[in-house]
Order: structure tokens, then sequence, then C-alpha cells
């Protein structure tokens, strides 16, 4: 039985980095009044990622698709500075799988052996941060964070809705 459980959490795990799952979290400042921000504009930094172009592109028109929806406007004289920041680490995940062969497998008795065979996936885990900063205050008052697998081969349309998909997330 716990064979079968570890065979099937390791099945989870490599099913899950296979759909590049997006994990998301946020905070924000409580005495913050949201509703006076109607406007907003990027921070020079925001505009400098270390992205290329084209990811930065996309990232940039995400979040902005995204305040739109939420009847924001870009400007010159925003109410409201967003901050982006990005981030990749090199990760590497491991399963372990075990077979056993012979007489009595299922009885546990009699002669018989085992074999495990160990896999070992290497990845690489992308973080984006997003800050909202009262641009009168200069203070932050809001901040999400999406972490999730980045397949560098994935071809502009699937890069594209997957930066859709995170940032609407976040």
């Amino acid at each position: 039985m716990k064979n079968i459980l570890t065979t099937f959490l390791a099945l989870a795990m490599i099913v899950s980095l296979g759909y590049g799952q997006i994990k998301v979290s946020m905070d924000y400042d409580k005495q913050a009044d949201f509703s006076k921000f109607k406007s907003y504009n990027f921070t020079e930094e925001a505009l400098d990622l270390p992205l290329n172009d084209l990811n930065q592109k996309r990232l940039i028109n995400a979040i902005s698709n995204e305040l739109s929806k939420k009847g924001m406007t870009q400007s010159d004289d925003p109410d409201l500075l967003v901050d982006i920041k990005v981030m990749a680490e090199k990760k590497q995940s491991a399963t372990a799988t075990t077979d056993w062969y012979g007489a009595g497998y299922r009885y546990r008795w009699g002669g018989g052996f085992t074999t495990t065979s160990i896999n070992v996936n290497d990845y690489l885990e992308g973080t984006i941060f997003i800050d909202f900063i009262d641009s009168g205050s200069n203070q932050l008052i809001w901040q999400g964070r999406g972490v999730g697998t980045l397949d560098p081969h994935a071809k502009p349309e699937k890069r594209e809705k997957r930066i859709d998909k995170g940032v609407a997330k976040i």
C-alpha cells in the first residue's frame, strides 16, 4: 500500500509539472483606499525587465488588460505605479519507482527481488512579482506573486496564453 501511495504522489507531481500549475499569493495594505485609483503607469524598472522584448511585451499587455477590466486607464500622471520583478531558478524533482519480481510477490513470502529506478526531472521555475505603489505617497499598497514552471521551448501562442493566465490568476 505504501508503494502505491508513493507512486500516486510521484505521478501527481509529474502531472502537475506537466500542466504547469501556477501558484499565486498576494498581500495588501488594509488601510489603502483602492477606490481612489483610476489610472496607472509602469515604473521604469518594470519596462526594463530581464526578459526578451517579446515576453516583456506579453507581460505588460497582460497586466494592462487586467487593469483595464477593473476600469483603470493608463496615464502619464497615474494614481498607481505598477512595478514588476521576475526571476527564474533551475530546480530538480526526483521520483523513485520500485518493482517487485519473483515468487511470493503478492503475499511477501518466498524468493524474489526488487529493482528501484530513480527519475530526475530538471525544470525551470519562474516567479513574477507585481507591485502596486500609491504614486502620491510612494508606498507599496498591493503585491501579487505567481510561481510556475517555464517551458523554454513553448510556442509563442502557448507563451502568451500562459502569461495571460498567470497574470489573471495573480
